[in-house]
């Protein structure tokens, strides 16, 4: 064997090991990228489903607002709870603006 080939062999053998790796922290960062992919899958289903419900409590909310709010509810509690009435023609006493003259 010449010298050339022993250099020859151990240009190759350095290469094979410098793919080697390349190829095992290759296979390492897919790994790990597959592993945060999912992760941040459940976690992005997750947060979907908490988004979901807050919006259906939300419009649950709404529709209560909506129904505390209404004008036969009011009047209803001001009849049952303030003994509140709607008046009478006779009840009624228009009160005029009179300016005086200074």
């Amino acid at each position: 064997m010449s010298g050339h080939d022993v250099l020859g062999d151990d240009w190759i053998n350095g290469w094979l090991v410098t793919i080697g790796i390349a190829l095992l922290v290759s296979a390492i960062a897919i790994v790990y990228v597959t592993h945060q992919t999912r992760s941040l899958f459940v976690e992005a289903q997750s947060l979907n489903a908490e988004r979901d419900a807050l919006e259906i409590e939300w419009n649950r909310l709404r529709l209560e607002h909506s129904t505390w709010a209404t004008h036969g509810r009011v009047e209803q509690l001001a009849r049952d709870e303030l003994d509140m009435r709607q008046p009478g023609a006779d009840d009624i006493v228009v009160i005029e603006n009179v300016e005086s003259d200074n």
